[in-house]
């Protein structure tokens, strides 16, 4: 049964809020900064560094724009923010709307030099404890024994066709379209509701299951929880909740059984190099860190370098420690994982959400990710309540 079922239907947002809050779901959607930030022919720039001798970098390519950014910002200038019947609506949509601005100017200023102020200023950057926290898992957690990648793309796309329909037979609207992509710069991904993986992916096959649920267990049912609440921004994400959604896509490969000592030192990489892509550091100087100081390997270093390049300097990547570390910090306090699955928010709105659901303007989640039906679901989420940051990992894939 949906999780929401035994609760009273939602109460209908009022008529401009309602209007205004459509309204930014549709920029939402057009305004897709993560496509246009994501490098296209990375297989083509790997071989250029590595011919190189990691000492030279090619310029980072990325897709061509089809929005007209201009219009798209005249068109949120227009919105009626003033005439939002309801305070407590107002100020989320009017915080999501400057959002939304900052996202157009991310974009204007892609492989500019001013692109990494305006990434600042919407992600934040590393301070000095997130740092700290980084050096000491790449010093303290112990790489993983290495297991074969015995996993293609056929057994992936498998792997994702049977989760979907395993939440389809809960719910007959639950959908996500599958693209097999050889350029996107990631092995798997999600973008407003369409699962992206890599067509040359190799991984091993403990790994498929915590990264499905990672992508569908938590970025795909969250914005299909998200599309069943009145306010829509559930659907799309309201500002800032990339940290509390990649820490509860960590957190979901942890419960799924496996994540590996190498994947928290992937995270806590991605914060050193942000740092250093902050400091002006470029692809050669955060390779030979990551690679020479860290001890990753030569390929994963350059793609975390890129990745903390994109744009010029695209420091969302920090967020998925940084979103991990409070999210730990929230159940180690007793907080609940359930209402953090309503939709996608940051976890400093989890007051305004509960808000919003005594408003009745917001409903419980309507499914839970798979994870949570497995036997000791409840017994390895009272781990996780136990477990430091530094410690949370798994040694082997559980049985």
């Amino acid at each position: 049964m949906p999780v929401s079922a035994m609760h009273a239907p939602p109460r209908a947002l009022p008529p401009v809020a309602a209007r205004v809050d459509a309204a930014l779901v549709e920029l939402d959607r057009q305004i897709d900064w993560l496509l246009a930030l994501s490098p296209i022919d990375n297989d083509g720039a790997w071989e250029a560094f590595e011919a190189s001798g990691f000492r030279q970098a090619p310029p980072l390519r990325y897709i061509d724009l089809e929005i007209d950014l201009d219009e798209a910002r005249q068109r949120l200038d227009a919105l009626p923010l003033d005439d939002i019947e309801s305070p407590l609506l107002s100020g989320l949509l009017s915080e999501k709307q400057r959002e939304l601005e900052r996202h157009l100017q991310l974009v204007r200023l892609r492989g500019t030099e001013g692109f990494v102020n305006a990434s600042l200023d919407l992600f934040g950057g590393v301070d000095a404890g997130l740092r700290a926290l980084a050096d000491e898992i790449l010093a303290s957690v112990p790489h993983g024994a290495p297991l074969v990648a015995d996993a293609g793309i056929d057994e992936v796309v498998e792997a994702v066709e049977a989760e979907l329909e395993w939440y389809r037979g809960r719910a007959g609207d639950f959908k996500a379209d599958v693209v097999v992509d050889t350029d996107i710069g990631s092995m798997m991904m999600v973008s407003h509701g369409t699962f992206y993986v890599d067509g040359g992916i190799r991984l091993p096959r403990a790994r498929v299951q915590p990264l499905v649920q990672h992508e569908i267990g938590t970025h795909v049912v969250t914005r299909y929880n998200g599309g069943h609440q009145p306010l829509r921004q559930l659907e799309v994400g309201l500002a800032h909740y990339d940290a509390l959604q990649e820490g509860l896509g960590v957190l979901a490969e942890y419960l799924a059984g496996y994540l590996p000592g190498d994947r928290l030192r992937v995270l806590a990489a991605r914060v050193v190099a942000v740092d250093m892509a902050v400091a002006g550091e470029g692809i050669p100087e955060i390779h030979a860190c990551l690679r020479e100081t860290h001890g990753l390997p030569t390929n994963e270093a350059f793609d975390i370098a890129v990745r903390a390049l994109r744009g010029g300097g695209l420091t969302k990547d920090a967020v998925y420690l940084s979103g991990l570390r409070d999210l730990l910090d929230h159940l180690h306090a007793g907080g609940e994982l359930g209402p953090l699955l309503r939709g996608k928010f940051a976890l400093s709105h989890l007051p305004v959400v509960d808000r919003l659901e005594e408003e009745g303007w917001a409903v419980p989640p309507a499914l839970m990710p798979r994870y949570a039906h497995d036997d000791g679901f409840a017994d390895r989420l009272q781990c996780c309540r136990d477990t430091g940051i530094a410690d949370f990992f798994h040694m082997e894939p559980r049985a």
